[in-house]
């Protein structure tokens, strides 16, 4: 019966992002404008918005090879696989030993690559300018994200997300100052791969020091809704990564039956919403830093992270 329940968590968290996904940014963009005192658009605004560039044919350069063709579906694609990975209401779900951290960072950057190969493909000065400062930035940001994985897979004994939240839901690690290295760390990490203030702002598309949005300026019709999905999975996977690993509390354990699903949804979602109301306001109140400077703030979460590391290995004895 265990295996039964498993798979139908499974399907529920499955479905239960590819949902949320849209509200999440919705939530975030209403809660910004509110805090800048403005109307500000629908939460379901970004629903909307898909629904209707995915009515819409695609329109490509002429100089355009199959890679902007494919490029769209990979990155949605490796964005939903990635998103399907991270435990969100239940522990113990079908999925639940391939959710390893490792893992969702390579399915993270298959989404990177797919973009950048798009934004290069046709030729743009926009577009590779973009793609080249994502994969710089790539360089600083998975190291320290694979730096923040060693921290958490020294104290649980593993990668696995699943494994990771048992422990902290158990508090067998209790608190220590290289698990607060490894938030910040992943923090910066999160709010550079997620396109967020300061490091770029997701809501322009005149600027001349945009990342994400010069990548994708030639897409359009389902191609830009595929693009724009795959983002805001991505937002959502990071809130969801954060919440598992470090806010652990509330989640059904293993094996569980439907009714503890519920309590474990309501906590992700307070959870959840609750790291948005962070975002928006930290969005709020603080202004994108120039592009020659993102390097310097990448580095930083890798040193922190490294930091934190070294200090548990020397803890732990391992050194």
């Amino acid at each position: 019966m265990a295996v039964v329940w498993s798979i139908l968590a499974q399907a529920l968290h499955i479905a239960l992002i590819l949902a949320a996904a849209p509200l999440l940014t919705g939530v975030v963009r209403w809660m910004k404008a509110r805090m800048m005192g403005r109307r500000g658009p629908h939460v379901l605004q970004p629903l909307r918005d898909l629904l209707k560039l995915l009515r819409k044919r695609p329109v490509l350069a002429e100089n355009a090879s199959a890679i902007s063709l494919a490029a769209p579906y990979l990155a949605a694609g490796a964005a939903v696989a990635a998103a399907a990975l991270v435990p969100s209401f239940a522990r113990g779900m079908a999925f639940a030993p391939l959710a390893d951290l490792i893992l969702v960072a390579g399915l993270l950057a298959v989404g990177r690559v797919a973009m950048a190969l798009a934004g290069m493909d046709v030729g743009t000065p926009f577009g590779g300018l973009g793609a080249a400062r994502e994969m710089s930035f790539a360089a600083l940001a998975e190291p320290a994200l694979v730096v923040a994985a060693l921290s958490l897979a020294i104290l649980a004994g593993t990668t696995n997300l699943d494994a990771i939240a048992g422990s902290f839901r158990d508090g067998a690690l209790g608190l220590r100052v290289s698990l607060g290295l490894a938030l910040v760390a992943l923090l910066a990490v999160a709010i550079a791969e997620n396109a967020r203030i300061p490091v770029d702002n997701p809501s322009t598309h005149l600027e001349l020091t945009m990342v994400h949005e010069a990548m994708i300026l030639e897409a359009s019709g389902r191609h830009l809704a595929l693009w724009d999905y795959a983002a805001q999975m991505r937002l959502l996977l990071w809130l969801s990564l954060l919440a598992a690993v470090f806010l652990p509390l509330g989640q059904a354990p293993a094996g569980s039956a439907p009714h503890w699903w519920v309590v474990g949804l309501a906590a992700w979602l307070v959870k959840i919403g609750g790291l948005a109301l962070g975002l928006a306001a930290f969005e709020s109140a603080i202004a994108k830093m120039r592009v020659f400077r993102v390097p310097e703030f990448l580095g930083a979460a890798l040193l922190l992270g490294l930091l934190g590391a070294v200090l548990l290995f020397v803890s732990t004895g391992l050194a």
